[in-house]
């Protein structure tokens, strides 16, 4: 297995015959796509390029046979297939898997003659047959969200390159508020460099701005206000997910969710445990740990176990049809954190 950054450099040279790319960051994933594609003169779709997923993933080995009818060699993408996810409850794979790999096994030098398949998945076993095959005469490459330092600098790194200035500390506000997704912070970024202009500077209010916060860190606004008892901003801050069209089955899930995570946070503390494990947080998500804890530090534990218990009862109950979900959200919030 190689990092990205030895993916970057491997494919800037002659391209092995398989690739398989897995993890949470779909962007950079594309990325490297994008780069091996580059190697090809011309791609026309169905011909030299072949384009499979779950739905018609059974037709891979056909398709790597299939001549690519004046090319020299053609590029197949495989992507969120799943070929190489072993479910829960079995420890082997599907059978056009096992078939796959055994193929490539009998096959690997028509196969590095004539093509060149990419496999892009969120999760990969390393104990199939084929994610073995791959990694004995191709590469895997696993590609997670870059930590808090690395997102912050690929940030000031867009911004300058047009001309544009990001100080370190908007960067890090900015990555806070708008999540740790390449894909959103790439489009979020670009609107930022657009609005300042070649030469500008980038502050903290053009992000509040113009940047769309994703729902947990709106949920974490919210929540802010509960814990300094400013109810009407907070009954402001849910009025504007609703009328942003965030659904109330959503809002619910994540203020349970913030709020299961708060108790979770006071358990941990009080049993010494890892904070960052049992929040169960990415290495990029360190950050809200001392989020979690400024605000278990205005409420009781008390109450935040009430209030997980309140919205679970709501759940049902407006599933039921004993009370309407967006009234039950105020009321829970109105009562026991004003």
């Amino acid at each position: 297995m190689v990092s990205y950054d030895e993916l970057n450099k491997e494919l800037s040279n002659n391209l092995k015959p398989i690739y398989l790319l897995y993890g949470d960051e779909p962007y950079l994933m594309n990325m490297a796509l994008k780069k091996i594609k580059k190697s090809f003169d011309e791609l026309l779709l169905g011909i030299n390029y072949i384009v499979l997923d779950d739905s018609n993933i059974d037709n891979i080995i056909s398709d790597i046979q299939m001549p690519a009818f004046g090319y020299d060699k053609k590029l197949i993408v495989v992507k969120s297939s799943n070929i190489l996810n072993v479910d829960g409850r079995k420890k082997t794979g599907s059978p056009i898997e096992e078939n796959l790999a055994t193929f490539i096994e009998e096959n690997i030098d028509d196969i590095t003659e004539s093509a060149v398949i990419v496999f892009i998945e969120t999760a990969a076993s390393k104990s199939l047959p084929l994610y073995k095959a791959i990694e004995k005469y191709g590469t895997t490459s696993e590609i997670n969200e870059l930590d808090m330092n690395h997102l912050i600098n690929k940030m000031i790194g867009v911004a300058k390159l047009y001309k544009v200035k990001l100080e370190p500390n908007v960067a890090r506000y900015f990555v806070e508020n708008c999540g740790t997704s390449l894909d959103v912070l790439i489009n979020e970024i670009r609107k930022l460099i657009e609005y300042r202009g070649e030469g500008g500077v980038i502050t903290t209010e053009d992000v509040d701005l113009l940047s769309i916060k994703q729902i947990e860190n709106k949920i974490f606004d919210l929540t802010d206000k509960l814990c300094d008892k400013k109810i009407d901003d907070a009954i402001r801050i849910l009025d504007n997910l609703i009328y942003e069209k965030e659904p109330l089955q959503v809002i619910l899930v994540q203020l349970y969710n913030h709020f299961k995570k708060l108790y979770l946070y006071s358990e941990a503390v009080a049993q010494n445990k890892n904070i960052v494990n049992a929040l169960n947080l990415k290495a990029n998500q360190v950050f809200l740990v001392n989020k979690y804890k400024a605000q278990i530090s205005k409420l009781k534990v008390e109450t935040v176990k009430t209030v997980m218990e309140k919205l679970a009862d709501l759940d049902y109950e407006s599933k039921t049809g004993l009370i309407d979900l967006d009234i039950g959200i105020r009321t829970i919030l109105c009562n026991y954190c004003s």
